[in-house]
């Protein structure tokens, strides 16, 4: 009985070694797993510009319905949320929340009319760098019709 007191108490606590392996083992996990994660930014950061150009092009035709045009370069994205003061049949709010910032904290750049004339408007976020153009992380994010 003594015998098996002795083993049970020596068997209680991992080995330096043991300890060593399982480190190991995780260190080699975290060098796989982390670059895969860490590469998946930029793409989330750009899909979730895309939703909100979406969602806010949505909202831009549901004003252009109400109020047979869109609303003015000098109006903004702002007209979504306050009625302006020339504007008859508006029955917004048409979203919600606040006009988002691009995933940068960049505001989103709208003008009307589009380049294709008074049935198009540009909607575009310029990416991580602020600026027009780019590659990667740093290219623009616009409605359809106007990155063409």
């Amino acid at each position: 009985m003594k015998q098996r007191t002795v083993f049970m108490r020596r068997r209680s606590a991992f080995t330096l070694i043991e300890l060593l392996v399982v480190i190991l083992i995780l260190a080699i996990l975290a060098a796989l797993i982390v670059p895969r994660v860490v590469g998946r930014t930029s793409d989330a950061k750009r899909a979730k510009a895309a939703s909100d150009i979406a969602a806010l092009t949505n909202a831009l035709n549901n004003f252009r319905l109400d109020c047979d045009r869109f609303p003015t370069s000098e109006e903004g994205l702002d007209a979504l949320r306050t009625q302006p003061g020339d504007v008859t049949g508006w029955r917004g709010p048409y979203i919600e929340k606040a006009i988002p910032p691009d995933p940068w904290q960049n505001p989103y750049v709208y003008e009307y009319p589009g380049s294709t004339g008074d049935d198009s408007f540009f909607l575009i976020s310029y990416g991580s760098d602020g600026a027009p153009g780019g590659e990667g992380d740093a290219a623009d994010v616009g409605n359809d019709e106007e990155l063409g």
